[in-house]
């Protein structure tokens, strides 16, 4: 199944912008003032609530003071959890989001009921310089088990591919781009320009610069039997490609997004994936500007088996 109906989403203690993180993430923006953490805070417990008034299985846990760990709000680039038990380490960009790693946290997934089989470790390439920030540069089609990756200094290609061989997912590449200033430079993470749900993907083809990838890239959609709901570069730069698709304890689907994503959306594109999921939504601002990501980088989807 594409879906899961439990997602982790970790708590913030001292939010704020990262400075490693903007070397190469085009969306942040530091805010100043003393009252970043409380709005971010806020912005999560409401975002949180949200969900948990759907009937999705939100599973909190708090950050830690020390290490500093200002971007542990985006738990998916670090873990992923796997419907055979397994739980997958990634090798991360930025040394301050390293120690966001804990082994706590994968301790309390199990005393909430969930079956732990192996720790797959793939930290070690990121003392090398190589990366693939999880379900931040990789984008998963579980059902078609295909797997989108954009390259960038978050996402190595060679391991991308090494990933999805072990994995048992048909790797599909291409590189995605965004205007900044006179430039078009690369996007950091796959999952703010596409979302893969299970009957459509959300997807900002006008990022994908080379003809012959744009092409593959909506033929493999096309035939994985999946709608195309195209969203504009613009909508984009509104957070409007980084959304994830979870369901309810009783299997009703939702496409989760953030508040500037959905307001970015015309009619018809909301039209259109509402003839799939309805739509939750909330305000993610402080988050979004300081952190550089959005709804979907808050999700760590869990799929493991439950005891």
């Amino acid at each position: 199944m594409q879906t899961t109906d439990t997602v982790l989403m970790i708590e913030p203690i001292a939010f704020g912008f990262n400075e490693e993180t903007a070397k190469n993430n085009y969306f942040q923006s530091e805010q100043k003032g003393f009252d970043i953490q409380f709005k971010a805070l806020s912005e999560f417990k409401m975002f949180v609530e949200k969900l948990r008034n759907k009937g999705i299985n939100v599973i909190t846990i708090k950050d830690t003071l020390d290490p500093h760990t200002p971007d542990s709000i985006f738990p998916n680039n670090w873990v992923s959890f796997h419907r055979d038990g397994k739980v997958v380490l990634y090798p991360m960009f930025a040394s301050n989001r390293r120690v966001e790693r804990r082994d706590d946290i994968i301790e309390t997934i199990k005393d909430q009921g969930f079956e732990v089989a192996e720790i797959d470790d793939w930290s070690f390439p990121e003392t090398q310089g190589h990366f693939l920030e999880g379900t931040g540069s990789m984008i998963f089609d579980h059902d078609n088990k295909i797997a989108y990756g954009s390259v960038s200094l978050r996402l190595d290609e060679n391991l991308f591919r090494e990933f999805c061989e072990k994995y048992g997912f048909t790797p599909v590449v291409f590189h995605s781009f965004q205007t900044v200033g006179e430039e078009r430079l690369p996007i950091y993470h796959t999952n703010v320009m596409m979302c893969v749900a299970d009957k459509f993907v959300v997807i900002c083809l006008d990022c994908i610069d080379d003809e012959l990838e744009r092409t593959k890239v909506i033929e493999t959609i096309k035939n994985s039997g999946k709608e195309i709901i195209e969203i504009s570069e613009e909508q984009m730069q509104q957070f409007a490609g980084n959304m994830l698709q979870v369901q309810n304890k009783e299997g009703k689907k939702f496409l989760v997004m953030s508040e500037t994503a959905y307001k970015s959306l015309l009619p018809e594109q909301i039209s259109a994936i509402e003839k799939y999921s309805e739509i939750i939504y909330s305000d993610l601002n402080t988050i979004e500007v300081n952190g550089g990501g959005s709804a979907r980088c808050m999700l760590a989807e869990v799929f493991l088996p439950r005891k």
